[in-house]
Formats: structure tokens, C-alpha cells, sequence
């Protein structure tokens, strides 16, 4: 394996200083390499409860696990399809699974992620001397060397912290033309099912990194479909849970209102142990005040029987033009319905919540002028020099050749424009938002059906990658009224359009996180519609 190249493949690169072999390897242990040698694993499509189980019992080392996810990472993302979903990699990775080692050794078992690598989203800041970019060089110096408590949480329950996934620059928030998955750090994030497709954004590099098995498991962050898309679209599970579950602090902010982090993982089982470490009320985050009495083991009780006696709503004109996709979805619900589920159609749920995009935007632009100043100026002192949004978009023009070459900064310029959430129309905004997505949309509708969860398609497939020329989504999307209410949603991979992956969405109401995990993982394991990616330069679909 080459030295951990820090900043991945990215040729804007050149010239900044990269971590050297002799510094990666003077940050492990003697004996990481020849015991990483001796345990040569095959981790493609590893259950990450399975590594976790194999560890515990000394079946395998955390070493052995680390090193060949740090191999895989070299061959697949790094060469070969060379699918740029991480940005980098921690030099402390191994020394961290040999701790864990020797801590089991002396029978200090931390957790059920004991020794197990993860993933995160390079928005997310953790210890040591990786910084978080949110994958621009204006961050390039923002290594807080402190861990978001959602890391903290993770190393509690025993994780590695493998390294950081690429992601939509600025969680996708600078442009309306964008290219979701491009970031000036690490470049263009591939599908692992179709290299020429998109990974959807803004955790793209999570979504492709859980798929290609890079990690046992990632998390990524969700203003509105950051989290649901890039699974669903990547073929794995992806959980949006409750905002407000997760604390956000330690975390590139773009809305307090809607921002959340999330797990992803080729399971709902394995996305369910992971959001049970990263969930808890914290201090310094007023929206987990709740948290607390909520969380709790999420992968507890998920034995298959959650669709018997469901009452699921389907919003039928909320499914899209493909006749294929509209099939599949059809077949699925067949299975559910077999299994004991109840299948409500609701004609209409588009008319009447006219208004909820603009209410949407407008909050979101003033969250983020805010949000964004605030998280800047508590940065410790002398890492960034930039202190607002405005001085972000200044740098964006002095370093326009590397920032901007692809597509604008219209939407940070909107923001700039408003008056943050000092503006006067703020505060309507944002209460017009939840009512028409929440009280009115979600607990309204399962309410007027007496139903308990609604099903949606969650995205169409994949759709090529046009640098430049921003995105061509396809088909549905479930992600809004979710996003905006704050409302748990998880998506659990349905099948394939000509061999590019599509996801179930299963909805809930405020807290119900628990019963939604339950209720996907039911649908999951009745049709075991997951397939590992094939890495394909090209599929044909029609469009």
C-alpha cells in the first residue's frame, strides 16, 4: 500500500504538503504491518456486525481489518475505477485498531463497534491532523483536532475513525448548477455501479464509500436528500433520523433547522448499531435536548414482524413517469401487503402545500448566512481566517481557477443578500415550512388515513455525471417534507434499472425513529434486493 496520501488524488493538489511514509508509519505499531500481513482479509461486502462479532471473538484483528479496508481504499478509490469517495485517510488508523486490540486483549470491551473502521463525511470534524475542508480549500487549515460528539460517540462504542468521505462541495450549497459529488479537494465522486453516473449529493463519497465496501460502515449529513439520495442511489441504507437526535455541533453548519447527521451501511441493522453511538442530548446543541429520551439500542427488536398489521400510506401521485420504477415499487408493496402490511392509496398530496419550496429556500438562505458566520468565528483561533459568508465568497473569486471553474456561488451570494435570521420575513418562513411539511403534510396525512408510516419511491436512478453543466435528477424524490419537518426517513434498497440501484423511503412521525428502522428492516429482509456494485464504465438506460 502507498503512504496515506491525505488529500487523495486531487491534481489541485500539488505542491500542499502530503503525510510522508515515514510520518504514517511512525504513528504505528511495531508489530500493525506484519500482523496486518499475516491476516489477509477479504472485506468486500462484509456485514459490519459480522466484523464486529469476528473481532470480539478473535476470529480477526481490528488490525487486519483496518489494513485491508486501508488496501481497498488504495486499489478501488484511489486506482483501478478510482471512484474518489474518500478525500483522506487518518495516519492514526492503524494505531487506533491496535488499541483496540490490546484493549480486548485485556478484556475492556468498549462496545458493539469495538474495533470496527468507519467512515465520515468530510464535514465532520474528528482528532488528529486531518482537517475538515467540507471540500474546500478555504478550509484547507481547519484542523480543530477535536471530535463532533457523534465521533465521540463512535469511539465510545469502539470505532475507528478510518478516515474522511469526499462530498458535494459545501454540502451542495453554493450553486444551482452544480455537479453533486465535486469538490475542489477530492474531485468527482463515481457510482460504483456505473462510473459515468452520479452518486448524488451532498454525501456522495459516503454513499459510494459504504456501497464499495471502503468502510464497514459511513456516515454522512442531511439538510434535504444528503443523506437519502446518495444511499438510495448508491444501493445501500441510509437513515435521516429525527433532527435533533444527533447532536450537529463540531459539524459544517448549513441549517439549524434542518441539518442532521445520518448513517449509511449496505444493512438496516448495521446503519441501526451505528446510530445507536452516535445518537444523545448534548449540551451544546439545544435542538438533543430530547435526545435522551429516545435513543436506545435501534438495532433491538428487528425480527421481520413490523409489517404485520402496518398501515402503510402511498402518495400516488408522488411516484414519478416510470412505468418500470412505478412496477417495481408496485411489486414490492405486493410483498409487503403478503406479509400482513395494510396498503393505503392517497390520490392526492400535491395540491394544497403550494408555497413550501419558497418557504424552504428562504430559510435556508438565512440559516446558512448565520449558521455559517457562527460556526466560523468558534473555530480556534488561527486555523481559518475567514469569519462570514461574505469573506467565503471573496475567496472564492481570488481562487475562482481551483472554486469556481465548474459552476458558481449564486446560492452563498442569495444567502449573503438576506438578512439572516435577523431578516423579518425569517421567522414566517420557517413556521410556514413546518406546517405545511409537518403538521399539515406528514402528521397531517397519517392522521387523515389512520395510518402509521408512508412509503414512498425515494429517487430515481443514477443519472449521468456532466461536470459543468450541473444535474439531471431523474425521477421522484421523497426527501422534502422529511428534511423539513425534521421527521425520520430511511431508504432500504428496492432493485435495479438496468443494473443502476433505487430505494424504498419509509417515513415517521417526530421520534418515531425506532419504529421506522423497524418497519424498513422488515421490508429488507423480505426481499433481500441489495447487490454488491460491478464497477461498469457504462450502463444504457433511457432518459
Amino acid at each position: 500500500m502507498n503512504a496515506i496520501n491525505l488529500w487523495g488524488k486531487s491534481a489541485l493538489w500539488c505542491g500542499l504538503m502530503l503525510v510522508s511514509t515515514q510520518a504514517y508509519s511512525m504513528n504505528q505499531p511495531d508489530s500493525a504491518a506484519s500482523d496486518a500481513a499475516a491476516n489477509i482479509i477479504d472485506v468486500e461486502e462484509m456485514a459490519l456486525s459480522q466484523i464486529a462479532a469476528d473481532i470480539r471473538s478473535g476470529k480477526v484483528t481490528s488490525v487486519a481489518i483496518t489494513q485491508a479496508y486501508l488496501d481497498r481504499i488504495t486499489a478501488i478509490d484511489d486506482s483501478g475505477p478510482m471512484l474518489n469517495a474518500v478525500i483522506a485517510t487518518m495516519p492514526d488508523a492503524l494505531a487506533q485498531a491496535a488499541q483496540a486490540d490490546a484493549d480486548l486483549a485485556a478484556g475492556n470491551v468498549r462496545g458493539p463497534l469495538h474495533g470496527v473502521p468507519i467512515l465520515l463525511k468530510d464535514n465532520i470534524e474528528a482528532k488528529g491532523s486531518v482537517p475538515t475542508t467540507a471540500g474546500s480549500l478555504a478550509l484547507i487549515n481547519n484542523i480543530t483536532n477535536r471530535d463532533a460528539p457523534l465521533v465521540a460517540g463512535l469511539r465510545k462504542a469502539g470505532a475507528v475513525i478510518l478516515g474522511k468521505a469526499n462530498l458535494s462541495q459545501w454540502a451542495n450549497i453554493r450553486s444551482n448548477n452544480s455537479t453533486s459529488g465535486w469538490s475542489s479537494i477530492g474531485g468527482l465522486v463515481k457510482n460504483p455501479y456505473a462510473l459515468d453516473r452520479n452518486a448524488c449529493g451532498s454525501s456522495s463519497g459516503s454513499g459510494a464509500a459504504a456501497a464499495a465496501s471502503l468502510a464497514a460502515g459511513t456516515v454522512g449529513t442531511e439538510t434535504d436528500g444528503s443523506v437519502i439520495c446518495p444511499a438510495a442511489i448508491n444501493g445501500v441504507v441510509g437513515i435521516k433520523p429525527t433532527v435533533g437526535l444527533i447532536s450537529r455541533r463540531s459539524i459544517v453548519p448549513i441549517s439549524h433547522s434542518q441539518d442532521t447527521a445520518g448513517p449509511m451501511a449496505r444493512s438496516v441493522r448495521d446503519a441501526a448499531i451505528m446510530l445507536s453511538a452516535m445518537a444523545g442530548s448534548d449540551a451544546g446543541d439545544p435542538a438533543t435536548k430530547d435526545a435522551d429520551k429516545w435513543k436506545g439500542d435501534f438495532s433491538a427488536g428487528l425480527d421481520g414482524t413490523a409489517l404485520q398489521g402496518l398501515r402503510i400510506l402511498v402518495p400516488r401521485d408522488r411516484l414519478g413517469s416510470n412505468e418500470e420504477h412505478i412496477a417495481m415499487f408496485n411489486a414490492m408493496l405486493d410483498k409487503m401487503r403478503a406479509a400482513g402490511a395494510m396498503i393505503i392509496d392517497a390520490k392526492d398530496t400535491i395540491s394544497g402545500y403550494e408555497g413550501l419550496g419558497e418557504a424552504e429556500y428562504f430559510v435556508l438562505l438565512s440559516e446558512l448566512k448565520s449558521d455559517m458566520a457562527a460556526y466560523l468565528k468558534a473555530l480556534p483561533e488561527g486555523l481559518v481566517e475567514h469569519k462570514t459568508l461574505a469573506d467565503l465568497i471573496a475567496f472564492n473569486k481570488a481562487n475562482a481557477a481551483k472554486e469556481l471553474q465548474y459552476f458558481g456561488q449564486e446560492i452563498f451570494e442569495q444567502a449573503q443578500a438576506t438578512g439572516g435570521t435577523d431578516d423579518p420575513g425569517y421567522a414566517a418562513a420557517r413556521q410556514k415550512s413546518l406546517d405545511l411539511a409537518g403538521r399539515k403534510g406528514i402528521d397531517g396525512l397519517l392522521s387523515l388515513y389512520n395510518a402509521d408510516i408512508i412509503v414512498q419511491l425515494s429517487n430515481g436512478p443514477a443519472w449521468r455525471s456532466t461536470l459543468g453543466e450541473g444535474d439531471n435528477f431523474v425521477g421522484p424524490s421523497a426527501s422534502n417534507w422529511a428534511a423539513v419537518a425534521g421527521y425520520p426517513h430511511v431508504t432500504v434498497p428496492m432493485g435495479y434499472i438496468n443494473e443502476l440501484p433505487v430505494g424504498m423511503s419509509f417515513i415517521g412521525r417526530k421520534w418515531h425513529d425506532h419504529y421506522v428502522i423497524k418497519a424498513a428492516y422488515a421490508y429488507e429482509k423480505l426481499t433481500k434486493a441489495r447487490k454488491a456494485p460491478t464497477y461498469k464504465a457504462s450502463v444504457t438506460i433511457s432518459e
